[in-house]
C-alpha cells in the first residue's frame, strides 16, 4: 500500500513540474508579443504541448523526448525565441530510464534541426539564426542534463544491487541458522531417541518370546519411540531441505488415521473434492496434517474415546477439516489452551484461515478448521 501511495505522490509531481514548465514556456513566448493567429496560435500550442507532455516522462521517455524534441523545433520554426527547457527536462528523464543511445541521436537530431527551424522563421541570416539556436538550447546545458539522468541511474542501480546483496546475505544467514538448528538437534536427540526406540523394541521381543504379555505402557513407549523417530527425522530433512520436499501433508494423512486406530480407538476417514487435492498448497497440506496429528494424539491420550472421525472437504476456495471425537468432554466443560491447541491456532492463523476446537453439544469434542488455499495462501 505505501508503494501505490508513493506512485500517487510520484505521478502529482509529475504533473505540477509539466504544469510548471508549461507555464514558464507560455509565459516566456506571450512577453514576446507575437500575433494570435496563424503562426503564432501554433507556436503557443507548441510551447503548452512541450511543457505538458513532461508528465509522461515516467512512463514513456522516449516517446516524451520525441515530442518535447519537435515541439522546440516547431516553436523555434514559428519564430518563438524560447530555450527548449521541456526538452532538457525530457533529456535527463530518458537518460535515467537507461536510453542512453536513443537519447544521444535524438539530441544531436534537435541540436541540428534547431538552426533550419530558425532559418525558416523568416530569419534568413544564417549567422543570427545559429546564434538564436545556441540560445534556445545551449550545447552545455544539454549534456548537464544528460550526465545528471545517467549519474542518478547509475546511483539507483548501485542501490538496487546493494538491496539485492542484503537480501542474499540474509537467505544465507537463515540457511547457516537453519542447518545449525539440524546439526543442534540431531547431536542432542538422535541418540537419546534411538536408545528408547531400541529398548522398547527390545523389551517387547523379550516378553513375547517368553510368552508374557506384553504391558500396554511398553507398547505405547515403543510407538512413541517409533513416532518421535519419523517426526526427528521428517524434521531434520525439512530443516536440511528448506521445504523444498515437504515432509509430510496431505498423503500422509491415511496413515495417521491408521496409526491411531491401533491403539483402541475406532477411527474414519472421509474426504470429500478429492479432485482439488492438487491445487492445495504444500503450506496448507502441512498444517492439515499437523491439526489432524495433533487431535488424533489428543483423543488416543486424554480423550477416553472409542471412536473419531476425520473429514476433509477440499473446495474451491479453501479446506475445511473436521475431527470429532465421543470422548468425555462435555459442553460445559472448557478447553484448556495447551501447547498442542496453541500451535495449531497459531499455524491456522499465520495462513489466513479459522479454527474451533471446542466440546461438542452431543458430548466429546470437535476440532474444526478451514484454510483458504487462494493465491496469498499459495504463496506461503
Amino acid at each position: 500500500m505505501s508503494k501505490g501511495r508513493f506512485r500517487v505522490r510520484a505521478g502529482v509531481r509529475d504533473w505540477l513540474i509539466a504544469v510548471g514548465v508549461a507555464a514558464a514556456l507560455l509565459v516566456t513566448g506571450l512577453s514576446m508579443q507575437h500575433s494570435a493567429t496563424g503562426l503564432g496560435l501554433l507556436g503557443y500550442v507548441l510551447l503548452a504541448v512541450g511543457g505538458l507532455a513532461l508528465a509522461a516522462g515516467r512512463r514513456a521517455p522516449v516517446a516524451v523526448l520525441a515530442v518535447t524534441g519537435l515541439c522546440a523545433v516547431g516553436y523555434q520554426a514559428a519564430g518563438f525565441d524560447v530555450a527548449a527547457v521541456a526538452f532538457l527536462f525530457a533529456v535527463y528523464a530518458a537518460m535515467r530510464a537507461g536510453h542512453r543511445i536513443v537519447t544521444v541521436a535524438v539530441s544531436v537530431a534537435v541540436l541540428a534541426a534547431l538552426p533550419l527551424a530558425a532559418l525558416a522563421s523568416g530569419m534568413h541570416d544564417t549567422g543570427e539564426a545559429f546564434a538564436q539556436a545556441r540560445g534556445a538550447l545551449q550545447i552545455a546545458w544539454l549534456i548537464a542534463a544528460g550526465a545528471a539522468g545517467e549519474a542518478l541511474r547509475q546511483a539507483e542501480q548501485r542501490a538496487d544491487e546493494a538491496e539485492r546483496t542484503r537480501e542474499e546475505t540474509a537467505r544465507r544467514r537463515a540457511d547457516e541458522e537453519r542447518l545449525h538448528i539440524a546439526r543442534e538437534l540431531h547431536d542432542s536427540l538422535t541418540h537419546q531417541i534411538s536408545v528408547i526406540k531400541v529398548q522398547s523394541e527390545a523389551a517387547v521381543h523379550v516378553a513375547r518370546k517368553r510368552g508374557e504379555p506384553v504391558p500396554e505402557a511398553l507398547l505405547a513407549i515403543r510407538e512413541a519411540g517409533r513416532e518421535a523417530s519419523r517426526e526427528l527425522r521428517a524434521t531434520l530433512e525439512a530443516l536440511r531441505d528448506d521445504d523444498t520436499t515437504p515432509p509430510h501433508g496431505l498423503d500422509h494423512i491415511p496413515e495417521l488415521v491408521e496409526r491411531v486406530g491401533k491403539t483402541g480407538v475406532r477411527a474414519t476417514l472421509t474426504i470429500q473434492g478429492q479432485g482439488r487435492q492438487h491445487d492445495v498448497p504444500a503450506a496448507v497440506g502441512r498444517t492439515v496434517y499437523r491439526i489432524v496429528q495433533e487431535s488424533l494424539t489428543n483423543i488416543a491420550r486424554h480423550a477416553d474415546a472409542t471412536t473419531a472421525s476425520v473429514h476433509i472437504d477440499y473446495r474451491a476456495d479453501a479446506v475445511a477439516l473436521r475431527v470429532d471425537d465421543n470422548g468425555k468432554a462435555t459442553p460445559d466443560t472448557s478447553p484448556v489452551p495447551g501447547i498442542g491447541l496453541l500451535g495449531m491456532r497459531e499455524r491456522v492463523t499465520a495462513l489466513g484461515g479459522r479454527l474451533r476446537a471446542a466440546p461438542r453439544d452431543e458430548g466429546g469434542f470437535t476440532v474444526r478448521a478451514e484454510l483458504p488455499v487462494l493465491p496469498m495462501a499459495r504463496a506461503s
